[in-house]
């Protein structure tokens, strides 16, 4: 049986669990302790734990699916990333100016492409060993990104937690840094960017398919319950986000929930009826908006 670390991971006895557990847990991973990676394709892992999961009545899985940045905390964690490259002089001045134009590119609602940008993040660790990156990515994460985790963001995840719901984090961010916040959060499940890994075990600075960022987040998230819980056996019962690009996964569940939205996204969700929550804002939000409807707690409800 595996052994609890704190009230959310368990670390596996050897090196996980299942007859491919050699290949997809542990040191292996390159992912923390008690992290362990289920479904390739869907570019998906999970915490060691207990299955507690309910079902409809039609007998699917409920899935609550959470976006991470912007929503489940204040700001954008690859942003912040750049940041703190750039004050370490990990990324170089031009580097750091591409980016930077990228993302007011980015403000602007323009076309860009989303896997360049990650590539030139990524400058900074090419050719470093996996484990050694994600260890640095895993301390970045603890020391400048957990406090901005939201309360309300935590409460919401416990809640479904409680409920049997599977909680699922789809981000655009760095696969480490979610791998990171699954071991301090109750996060059951999470699909991440991935980069790929040379045959000497080192980074490159090239995504492994594609961001988990729009329309792919639908895709990628629908891959992943596939292989984890059965084709037609799941079903997006709640998802939560808090950006215009968020449209396409609330546009798939049973109940959307709107997070501190932006004016596009806030108009979305007046449209659709989406359910608008306010989880706080501040200078790390995005745009605050006098469209914004409030609702202080969203309803979980046990299937």
């Amino acid at each position: 049986m595996p052994v609890a670390q704190n009230s959310y991971v368990l670390i596996p006895e050897g090196q996980g669990k299942g007859p491919d557990a050699q290949e997809c847990c542990g040191a292996d991973a390159y992912l923390p302790q008690g992290i362990c990676r289920v479904a390739p394709e869907g570019l998906g892992a999970d915490r060691l734990m207990g299955e507690n999961l309910v079902r409809s009545a039609e007998g699917k899985v409920q899935v609550a699916a959470f976006d991470f940045d912007g929503t489940c905390i204040r700001g954008n964690s690859p942003v912040l990333l750049v940041r703190y490259l750039a004050k370490k002089r990990m990324l170089a001045p031009s580097v750091v100016l591409r980016i930077l134009l990228w993302a007011g590119c980015y403000k602007a609602r323009l076309p860009q492409n989303e896997s360049w940008v990650r590539g030139l993040v990524f400058r900074a660790f090419a050719g470093r060993p996996v484990a050694e990156v994600n260890r640095f990515l895993a301390e970045f994460y603890n020391a400048y990104i957990d406090e901005r985790f939201r309360p309300a963001a935590q409460e919401a995840m416990e809640r479904h937690e409680a409920a049997g719901h599977a909680v699922v984090i789809v981000s655009a961010s760095f696969e480490p840094i979610i791998a990171a916040a699954m071991v301090r959060r109750p996060i059951q499940y999470a699909v991440a960017t991935r980069m790929k890994v040379a045959p000497n075990g080192t980074y490159t600075n090239q995504v492994e398919g594609l961001p988990i960022e729009g329309p792919q987040k639908v895709e990628v998230l629908s891959t992943f319950c596939d292989e984890l819980f059965g084709e037609g056996q799941w079903e997006l019962a709640y998802a939560y986000g808090d950006h215009h690009s968020d449209r396409a996964m609330l546009g798939e569940a049973r109940h959307a929930c709107a997070v501190t939205p932006d004016r596009p996204l806030t108009r979305t969700a007046n449209a659709e009826g989406y359910e608008i929550l306010d989880w706080g804002c501040d200078a790390g939000d995005g745009e605050a908006s006098e469209e914004r409807g409030k609702s202080e707690n969203g309803s979980i409800q046990a299937d």
